[in-house]
């Protein structure tokens, strides 16, 4: 029996797609090359924000803060389907700036331009902000120092959101795991049928690529040189006290980040390595991420560590999605390149590609999410 839609690809985008579409009434069907929810979905941190806004341009911080007003009718909405609970809370970001001690006077220099520029950001756009010393908030921090503190920043469990998601799904849409697409069939400018490993045929009305990291090789032939690569991220996992750290952490400059959850578990990541599609993790990463971690918060030491584990984020230039139609055929779309915020982008992301699809007024201006061709450029330039 073919669906109305396609979905090609089963982690927090292609999951987030398939739900808005079941949601409005159309019928799903969605392939996963695996298991749903296992990539970097899975392994990613949960922040529902960009780690320092005021970093990225406006197409990426204008898309998170659409789906920061979602977030609590959308979490809320799979609570009520599912019984599962998705641990979202505002658990507020705390920015540490860099020690000036034995940074000297440019240095310190930096420090004031960074953090004024993120006062300019946050004024300018009616965010909060507080400037605070760092153990009023965090009594485990190592040492007190200059910080920002956002205090409307919410965090998500995602892999408890991903649990909600696929059981929300499942329930009148089809999934179909472990069938990776490797034929388009495809005739007058649009796609008549998918082919999966096992040879099976899929039929649709629409298609919609969400396959993250793997978009570009998923596309073949038909990829108009998308602009999306795997880049590994490794996390390390802790298992403390309660209570111990409570509001998300990052240092400022250092690309490092400290995440509790409500049972004493801390995340603390992340990695950025272009390693192809490798992602085991290894022993440097564990001892950089442990001494970063133990450097900053004391209790979290090399006993307390449980897990480390690494994720493939589709990386793209200036962390800017691709949410649009192909530009060649006409009845296929694409939702990815989200790099590293595809759990923060989901539902803003998901309303977009749908309304697109079903040719509804958007919330905001999409031109800047249109399909980017071209050779691809150093991802090391990416935010």
């Amino acid at each position: 029996m073919s669906s109305d839609v396609i979905v090609i690809g089963g982690g927090i985008i292609g999951l987030s797609t398939a739900y808005e579409l079941l949601r409005l009434g159309a019928t799903v069907t969605l392939l996963e090359r695996n298991r749903c929810g296992r990539e970097a979905s899975w392994a990613g941190a949960g922040i529902l924000s960009p780690l320092l806004p005021w970093d990225y341009s406006d197409p990426v911080t204008q898309l998170t803060r659409l789906s920061n007003r979602l977030y609590p009718q959308f979490i809320e909405t799979l609570r009520a389907e599912t019984g599962i609970d998705s641990e979202y809370e505002a658990s507020g970001m705390l920015v540490l700036e860099p020690s000036t001690d034995s940074e000297g006077p440019e240095g310190q220099a930096e420090s004031a331009r960074r953090a004024a520029i993120a006062e300019h950001w946050c004024m300018s756009r009616d965010f909060p902000l507080q400037k605070v010393r760092s153990r009023e908030v965090e009594s485990a921090l190592a040492r007190d120092q200059a910080a920002l503190r956002l205090p409307d920043i919410c965090q998500v469990r995602n892999p408890r959101l991903l649990s909600a998601l696929l059981t929300a799904v499942k329930k009148s849409g089809i999934i179909l795991e472990n069938a990776e697409v490797i034929d388009w069939e495809t005739a007058n400018g649009r796609v008549q049928s998918v082919t999966t490993r096992s040879g099976e045929k899929h039929a649709a009305a629409v298609y919609v690529v969400a396959a993250g990291a793997w978009s570009r090789v998923l596309l073949g032939e038909h990829a108009h040189k998308l602009e999306i690569w795997p880049v590994r991220g490794q996390i390390l996992l802790f298992k403390a006290q309660e209570g111990l750290v409570r509001a998300i952490v990052v240092k400022d400059r250092e690309n490092f980040y400290l995440i509790p959850r409500r049972d004493g578990h801390v995340l603390a990541g992340s990695t950025i390595e272009q390693a192809g599609f490798g992602n085991r993790i290894t022993s440097q990463a564990r001892e950089t991420l442990l001494a970063q971690a133990h450097a900053l918060v004391p209790g979290l030491r090399e006993e307390t560590l449980v897990a480390q584990w690494a994720g493939l984020r589709p990386g793209s230039m200036d962390n800017i999605p691709v949410i649009d139609r192909h530009p060649a055929l006409s009845n296929l779309y694409l939702n990815g390149g989200h790099y590293r915020y595809g759990v923060t982008m989901a539902p803003a992301s998901a309303q977009l590609a749908v309304n697109l699809i079903l040719n509804r007024p958007q919330p905001l201006e999409v031109a800047p999410y249109r399909w980017r061709s071209g050779a691809i450029a150093d991802p090391h330039s990416s935010s």
